[in-house]
């Protein structure tokens, strides 16, 4: 039976390169190299995200990417902390006054309470021992992070009702893919059931700051009281949820599959595997992490994982009087001390081949596929393995089998996972090295932006794809700009390090791995092809006469993108947040033996045995 094609015809986002649509991120990383209309574009952009009026665009720069964390996270100099203090009355009662409603229940056995001289307040003497938590400040280890444009929150850009940071984010991200797609939603979704419609989306973490599981956690030690939101808005999978219930309205298959850092590639899979065979038409995949908050990073740099100003100092041999550059803080493949972690949400969309042509949408790439593997038996959960082999031969694999040995060998690009830590360096080295070799390619372009937005753990090949779409579109591959000079420990045999940013010849482009590698042992490679090889396939497929259709329907889709983009840079555009929308209850439902109608909108409920030998 014959596949249908996952055409990528639309992605959205944001992360601390900028908004994705319009590859507006993608050209911040490359903004040395832009012409100076693209530059002018990309700083718009940057404004009306920010809210800057500076006409400096140095300053405006300076909001994104990697940098020391701002106010609008926590203050690394001095993040809030609970000293234990235990006490001893030595004989004498240890004595102090508080008001009545601030007395624990039940009141510990060693207090005595005597009155107050006001009746409000008492006296409590304590002859023994007890335990004082006392609210302190320290200095955190590590200063760096990469964080959304300083100016940016997405949450005050519709009514958010205290959502957690990564969900907000999700509504940004998702609304963003939905407009960039130059169709009307509700148009488009009126000719499919509601069975055509996939969505995949979630985090690695789950919602951790004080607006969701963060705040559940940290009530009691607060002595706040926990909300009726914070667990279950909480939940690592409700990026999707949220997308289904407030952006689309989709009641199709939907859920997120978890794989550490591989999550997005994780439910990329998902959304392929739904499209080839028939299951979807339309699938929205994306991924949300908002990590930096002083929990989630003191429990990376408890491992060891993070970059810490410490660290860069003795790489970069500074004073301990000086300031490291936590600009640079990531550098993949090159000598490093640690990855910088990020928060970022991106989302695509994927068409099926027949739909994509039909309604003119736009042609960004394909997915071919992704391929998961484990690590087998480990020491460290936390330590790389086999697995990632496994899953690169066979993108490459796939990839061959599509473009052929020739296209293999010249027309291809690897997106790696680049985390900046020295035990990645070598192992993803030698990995690509190795499967280069097999292959037969010998110089086999490698770049790794998380030299520009840090590790955004699930949403990190979200990013990864965002930018092998731009790279696509405009032509300039981002150069890994914060290692100068590769390791002496990196495998480079067969490989060829953008240290650069670098001009391709998008005549030649065929395709691209992303690779993506997570704690637990959870390797993920996916096989996008190019839109030249994409459109090669599509032609071949459907014949010219379909092309020239799409063409000509793609007139209305590029005008309506356009449209779309100046009332976002006007600020007039907000994200698509419909709450308490068309809720449909019993009444919507109908049935016969054979189908099922939601809203009018029919479902096929006649199956064929599928075990009926």
């Amino acid at each position: 039976m014959r596949q249908a094609l996952p055409v990528i015809v639309s992605l959205g986002g944001i992360n601390s390169a900028g908004r994705s649509s319009m590859h507006h991120g993608y050209a911040r990383m490359v903004e040395e190299v832009l012409s100076a209309s693209r530059r002018s574009d990309m700083l718009a952009s940057l404004r009306q995200l920010t809210g800057a009026s500076t006409d400096d665009d140095a300053s405006l720069l300076e909001r994104t990417l990697i940098r020391r964390i701002g106010p609008a996270h926590f203050d690394p100099s001095r993040v809030a902390w609970n000293q234990r203090l235990p006490t001893r009355s030595n004989g004498a009662p240890v004595s102090f006054e508080l008001h009545k409603r601030y007395l624990p229940e039940p009141v510990p056995e060693d207090w005595q309470l005597l009155s107050g001289e006001d009746g409000e307040h008492v006296r409590v003497q304590i002859i023994g021992e007890q335990q004082f938590l006392l609210p302190t400040h320290r200095e955190f280890e590590v200063k760096a992070a990469s964080q959304l444009p300083d100016g940016f929150d997405p949450a005050a850009l519709y009514q958010s009702r205290n959502h957690p940071r990564g969900l907000a984010m999700s509504v940004y991200a998702a609304s963003d893919a939905l407009g960039n797609l130059g169709m009307d939603w509700d148009a488009l979704t009126s000719t499919l059931g509601p069975d055509q419609i996939s969505v995949y989306a979630g985090s690695a973490m789950g919602q951790l700051d004080d607006n969701g599981t963060g705040g559940m956690l940290k009530a009691r030690y607060r002595g706040s009281r926990v909300t009726s939101k914070f667990c279950p808005l909480g939940l690592a999978e409700m990026p999707a949820d949220f997308v289904n219930a407030y952006v689309l309205g989709a009641a199709g298959s939907t859920g997120a599959t978890l794989g550490a850092c591989a999550s997005f590639l994780y439910n990329l899979r998902h959304a392929i595997h739904d499209i080839r065979s028939g299951r979807a038409r339309i699938a929205f995949v994306g991924a949300a992490e908002a990590p930096v908050t002083p929990e989630i990073m003191e429990g990376y740099a408890a491992m060891g994982a993070l970059a810490t100003d410490k660290g860069l100092r003795q790489l970069d041999g500074l004073s301990d009087d000086k300031d490291p550059d936590h600009r640079s803080a990531c550098r993949p493949f090159g000598n490093n001390c640690g990855f910088t972690i990020g928060e970022s949400s991106q989302f695509i969309v994927l068409f099926d081949d027949e739909l994509a042509l039909q309604t003119g949408a736009n042609i960004l790439g394909s997915a071919a596929d992704v391929f998961i593997n484990a690590d087998g038996y480990k020491k460290s959960i936390s330590g790389p393995g086999v697995g990632n082999y496994l899953t690169m031969a066979r993108a490459t694999a796939c990839a061959r089998a599509i473009v052929g040995e020739r296209g293999l060998h010249q027309g291809g690009l690897v997106q790696a996972h680049g985390t900046g830590t020295p035990q990645n360096r070598v192992t993803e080295s030698v990995i690509l090295s190795r499967v280069a070799g097999a292959f037969g390619i010998e110089h086999w372009p490698v770049t790794a932006i998380k030299s520009y937005v840090g590790h955004s753990l699930a949403a990190s090949s979200g990013d990864q794809i965002a930018t092998t779409l731009g790279t696509w579109a405009e032509g300039w591959l981002p150069g890994i700009s914060t290692t100068k000079r590769l390791a002496d420990d990196v495998a480079t045999e067969n490989l060829d390090f953008a240290l650069d940013h670098r001009e391709l010849d998008l005549s030649q482009q065929r395709y691209a791995l992303i690779n993506a590698k997570g704690f637990g042992g959870n390797n993920a490679s996916a096989t996008l092809l190019s839109p030249l090889q994409t459109m090669d396939m599509l032609r071949a497929r459907h014949g010219a006469a379909s092309i020239t259709q799409w063409k000509r329907s793609q007139e209305s889709v590029k005008e309506a993108q356009l449209a779309r983009e100046s009332r976002v840079l006007s600020g007039a555009e907000s994200p698509r947040y419909l709450f308490d929308n068309n809720v449909l209850g019993d009444e919507a439902v109908s049935f016969t033996k054979d189908s099922i109608s939601i809203d009018g909108s029919h479902v096929s409920l006649v199956q064929s045995n599928p075990f009926d030998d």
